[in-house]
């Protein structure tokens, strides 16, 4: 079957299948949403098909993006983290999800739930644009530059409000596929 997609897909199935399965489908679970929070952190200055490809490796080697874990990581497994051509070798964002593992764990404690503090700067709900093409999407939102701001004072790397939006996006919290895409205004399934 021959579906229209947002221009940003190209032909690779694994990025087709994060397109039509995962992109712009709410997201409500707290670990699952700091994984993609911490990949889209990794992505900057990057691509996203770039970060997607490796995301299965990534997984593995930060032990399923399990925060307790994670904050644990000594100067062996950081080290060890730098040498693996598996993952995007970079010292600061790699450091930036030890800390940024810490952070989330008092914002579990602090606010009950990950998910219900970020979600909280979308309104708790999905918020479906219209947009005719990508050209029109926004890099940025007032709500995506309040949760970097509230991010970054907690204590958290890597959440520029461009990674905020990227995150928003990607989490369904918008749902920023164009009107011309078989997706748009369909992420109202939970994908868990």
């Amino acid at each position: 079957m021959n579906r229209t997609r947002c221009g940003w897909v190209n032909e690779d199935p694994l990025y087709i299948a994060y397109h039509d399965e995962e992109w712009g489908k709410p997201l409500y679970e707290d670990r699952k949403l700091f994984e993609l929070l911490m990949l889209e952190g990794m992505q900057a200055g990057l691509s996203w098909y770039t970060v997607l490809k490796k995301r299965e490796h990534f997984r593995e080697v930060f032990d399923g993006f399990d925060p307790l874990l994670i904050v644990q990581y000594d100067e062996a497994k950081l080290e060890q983290l730098m040498q693996d051509p598996g993952i995007i070798r970079n010292k600061l964002k790699i450091n930036a999800i030890v800390r940024n593992a810490g952070v989330y764990l008092q914002i579990c404690r602090e606010e009950g739930s990950f998910a219900r503090y970020v979600w909280s700067f979308a309104g708790g709900k999905p918020l479906v644009n219209a947009w005719g093409n990508r050209s029109e999407v926004p890099a940025t939102t007032p709500a995506s530059d309040a949760m970097s701001k509230a991010l970054a004072r907690k204590g958290m790397k890597f959440v520029g409000s461009t990674i905020c939006y990227a995150f928003m996006q990607a989490s369904g919290m918008v749902d920023d596929h164009t009107l011309d895409c078989f997706c748009h205004g369909k992420g109202a399934a939970l994908r868990g």
